[in-house]
């Protein structure tokens, strides 16, 4: 999964920190970036894990993080 942020408020080592703790041995940072007023995070989720439990912890991250409205993810196989 991509998350991309525009107008990320917080600095993206932070908001990758907490998803890595979220998500703990079902899923890692694979990979981050940025550029031009975006920043991206690669969310490598695990295939075990249920994806729809996945998006609720990545959402409850995010808001509690208050940079849900600046993201998007887009998921991929």
């Amino acid at each position: 999964m991509e998350i991309v942020f525009v107008g990320l408020s917080v600095d993206r080592d932070e908001v990758e920190d907490a998803l890595e703790a979220a998500f703990e041995d079902d899923g890692e940072i694979t990979g981050a970036g940025g550029g031009m007023g975006q920043c991206h995070l690669d969310l490598e989720i695990e295939d075990r894990a249920d994806g729809d439990e996945a998006l609720r912890r990545l959402h409850s991250v995010l808001v509690e993080l208050g940079v849900s409205e600046s993201a998007q993810a887009v998921v991929r196989d």
